[in-house]
């Protein structure tokens, strides 16, 4: 057994009704709380945030709420958030929703203690943030898919020079994640295909990671099975509070792998994908690069790709290892299709003009030398081709 490291400091509070305990725990950081959510678009949100602050404001805890998280969280928004944690005078940040609101109060912790914007404080950068100064972040999942309430990662983007990167820190990760299934209730079908699917990526890379190890091996191929199992079910009866709880839990487990072993050359491209066309989705560039990516990689970690193949294909047993690495090509393609994310660059209105821009920008982030594979640039440019032209 090789070497390996396994790190994780959030404590992990999981399960149905677990909401209710938050007033409780935030009084152990403080009474002045900023609540960082996306806008209410639907009234199912609007509730759900009600329902957050009554819970709060049960246990005398003063709350600010910033609403105005996007998808793909930009420099600017961080700072929007984070002026009004300052002005507040806010003791604790909450980041309740998707990965986009949980990766926007971890940054928001750290603009509002520190000079500068959020993007002065990625992971290659120096100095880095200052434990001593950061506000305590609490996390509270809506989605399966991000895992960001069990990372030491926040995302964020830049317009101005069409660059997605992260602030990486092990002063990052949230000091407690609530987990609730209940609030996963309301999310529609896309948004639970797309996060889905983003759970099974980190699972998978993983495994694949010169980073991993037994412990993230455990969990990972634990998180692929519930997501082979659960997910389609889910998408076809999204109130099944059982596939619902097994896919955060899913979610969990990938957030746990990615935190101590890290993503591959799939996530390296759907950042790119995502800092230059922000109105796609990160699970949809997943999807999107996902077929060239397993073609292009399956002959340098065959035991990986032929446990993968045979979980999406229990008949996949019968051949050698070998053969059902090929054929994890083919049940990629058909689970994709199931989910409905068989999707390609041109779809989403990329022009092909910029496929070469992509594809540089795809070798911008280290993601992709983690790959057993590792692509040259003429390699990923036929990689961002064949993601165009599927």
């Amino acid at each position: 057994m090789k070497n390996f490291n396994f790190h994780q400091t959030t404590e992990i509070k999981f399960g149905i009704g677990r909401v209710q305990e938050l007033g409780q725990i935030v009084a152990q950081y403080g009474t002045k709380v900023l609540l960082v959510t996306t806008p209410a678009a639907v009234p199912a949100l609007a509730q759900q945030y009600k329902k957050v602050i009554q819970i709060l404001e049960a246990s005398e805890i003063l709350v600010a709420h910033f609403d105005g998280v996007i998808p793909n969280p930009t420099v600017e928004t961080i700072s929007k958030g984070a002026k009004m944690a300052r002005e507040f005078g806010a003791e604790v940040i909450i980041g309740l929703g998707g990965g986009s609101s949980m990766d926007s109060a971890k940054a928001i912790s750290v603009e509002a203690t520190h000079p500068g914007t959020s993007w002065d404080y990625l992971f290659y950068k120096t100095p880095q943030p200052d434990a001593k100064k950061l506000l305590p972040v609490i996390a509270i999942s809506t989605t399966s898919g991000t895992g960001s309430q069990v990372t030491q990662v926040a995302v964020v983007t830049n317009p101005e020079v069409r660059d997605k990167s992260a602030l990486y820190n092990n002063i990052l990760y949230p000091q407690v994640t609530i987990i609730d299934p209940e609030l996963m209730i309301s999310v529609p079908k896309f948004v639970t295909a797309t996060t889905g699917f983003d759970v099974l990526c980190h699972a998978f890379e993983s495994t694949i990671n010169p980073g991993t190890g037994a412990y993230v091996n455990l969990l990972a191929w634990e998180a692929i099975s519930l997501v082979v199992e659960n997910l389609s079910a889910l998408l076809v009866n999204l109130d099944d509070i059982n596939c619902r709880e097994n896919m955060a839990w899913a979610d969990t487990l990938g957030g746990l792998c990615i935190a101590n072993a890290g993503v591959t050359l799939p996530h390296g491209m759907g950042m790119a994908i995502g800092g230059m066309y922000p109105n796609v989705a990160h699970g949809e560039s997943l999807a999107i690069v996902y077929p060239a990516f397993i073609k292009f990689t399956w002959k340098w970690a065959v035991p990986q790709f032929s446990k993968l193949a045979r979980i999406l294909n229990p008949e996949l047993k019968k051949i050698t290892d070998e053969q059902a690495a090929e054929k994890s090509v083919e049940e990629m393609d058909k689970f994709l299709k199931k989910i409905g994310l068989w999707i390609s660059l041109k779809d989403k209105g990329m022009p092909e003009n910029e496929i070469n821009l992509l594809a540089r920008q795809c070798m911008v982030l280290p993601d992709y030398k983690g790959n057993p594979r590792v692509a040259t640039e003429d390699e990923m440019i036929e990689l961002v081709k064949q993601s165009f032209f599927k």
